[in-house]
């Protein structure tokens, strides 16, 4: 994530950039838990079929807008178009997730992944 964090000019002009650090602070969460859910998931795979391969396009796709996003909630002090564009990004995100978690645990062997981490995989997406 690139986000153009500035030092104000006066040191009590720190207060009013807390949308940009809170929004950037989400934005790398929400990319942390990301991450951490699709290395778990990936090493499930053995190989993986072309079709697995263009859902985690699509999802890395999607993944690829909340820069921008965070950017604008940045730069427009949380006006409500640019909150509302980035909570549909979480929204499709996790679609894009759900989708690629299905297809992983479609395919993945039974020996690597046990009926209990087959659960654990989805609530941890719903959550």
């Amino acid at each position: 994530m690139v986000l153009g964090l500035r030092a104000p000019d006066q040191p009590a002009a720190l207060w009013p950039l807390w949308p940009t650090a809170g929004s950037y602070a989400v934005s790398y969460l929400f990319i942390a838990i990301i991450w951490i859910n699709h290395h778990y998931l990936v090493r499930s795979v053995d190989t993986p079929t072309l079709r697995l391969i263009w859902i985690n396009f699509g999802h890395l796709f999607i993944v690829s807008f909340l820069p921008f996003a965070t950017e604008w909630i940045a730069r427009t002090r949380l006006a409500s178009s640019p909150v509302a564009f980035y909570a549909g990004i979480f929204v499709c995100v996790d679609i894009a997730y759900n989708i690629f978690e299905r297809e992983v645990l479609t395919h993945a062997d039974a020996k690597q992944l046990s009926e209990g981490r087959r659960h654990m995989a989805r609530r941890r997406s719903l959550a």
